[in-house]
């Protein structure tokens, strides 16, 4: 499959070191569950051994979650993974050992599994996606309920991160041309419009155009055509086929690949999806699908802490 630009995980991890905007995002979210915790000391601190154990199958993500969180709030901890990001666990696999004090452990003991559980559940079930599908890539959205750290269990997963933030990339939806609509406009003319007038020295690389219908669709795709002619470039566009049945997408590039107008388009299915419609998906000409489903709602993966014994 060629790349595509909906990976954006570069932004979030460059060369093994998260980036500031993940650092910053991932300290936003460790505060405030420290904070809701309220958690306590224990009555008879010293130093102990603990162990994390999973207790169900998935596939676990969280180490560069957890490494902030212990560096952050604990003074004499140390940890160990024994599984890798993005490796497989059952149940009864020790993932991560942790020596230190135990009253710091207890302070983030909740904390930490549950997001490892919350990480680890999004990557399982993103991983699950990605092995139904043969021939398309499989990104979440920007609905979220952990913000960049569900962008980053998907990756693991295997999936495709899609925009971390608004201005990631240039997305122009339904309620973008809405806004942008003249009163003697059809909507029409306005997605051309509003397409000839983008200024491609601020947005290329990564452009979305929302788009309901196979007319909206060749509108789209010809207007950006005659955009790219005029300055030169080459760069393809994402028509995000919203809501359309797969029926009308394949009539739809059929016509795009008979006015040659194909070459310039990423297709993105997106709407109603779901993991057992993925089969007909692979089939359906698209370059990948788009779906909160992947991350959205995905059960968590169980994980016990255990502390085992008081070094002497």
């Amino acid at each position: 499959m060629a790349a595509l630009p909906h990976d954006r995980s570069r932004l979030l991890v460059e060369q093994g070191i998260p980036t500031e905007l993940f650092v910053n995002s991932i300290d936003r979210w460790i505060e405030t569950m420290i904070a809701d915790d309220r958690s306590g000391e224990d009555i008879v601190p010293r130093i102990v051994n603990a162990k994390v154990i999973a207790k169900e199958i998935g596939v676990l993500c969280g180490h560069l979650v957890i490494d902030r969180l212990i560096q952050n709030y604990t003074n004499n901890c140390s940890l160990q993974w024994a599984v890798e990001e993005g490796g497989r666990v059952e149940p009864r696999d020790i993932v991560l050992l942790i020596n230190g004090d135990s009253s710091e452990i207890l302070k983030i003991e909740r904390v930490l599994l549950n997001i490892l559980g919350k990480l680890s559940g999004i990557t399982t079930s993103t991983s699950k996606w990605v092995s139904a599908s043969e021939n398309i890539g499989i990104a979440c959205t920007r609905k979220t309920e952990w913000g960049l750290l569900d962008k980053w269990a998907v990756h693991i997963g295997g999936g495709l991160t899609h925009r971390l933030d608004r201005k990631d990339a240039l997305m122009l939806k339904e309620n973008d041309f809405a806004s942008a609509r003249k009163n003697y406009e059809s909507i029409i003319e306005t997605i051309g419009r509003v397409i000839s007038e983008i200024d491609l020295r601020e947005n290329s690389s990564f452009i979305i155009v929302e788009v309901q219908d196979e007319e909206q669709a060749i509108t789209a795709a010809k207007m950006w055509m005659k955009l790219q002619n005029r300055n030169e470039n080459i760069q393809p566009i994402v028509l995000l086929l919203d809501n359309m049945e797969i029926a009308e997408i394949n009539s739809t590039i059929i016509k795009l690949e008979s006015l040659d107008l194909r070459k310039w388009c990423i297709l993105e299915g997106s709407g109603g999806i779901s993991i057992d419609s993925i089969s007909k998906w692979d089939k359906s000409g698209v370059d990948l699908i788009s779906t909160s489903a992947v991350n959205r709602g995905a059960p968590p993966v169980d994980f016990s802490l255990i502390i085992e014994e008081a070094e002497r």
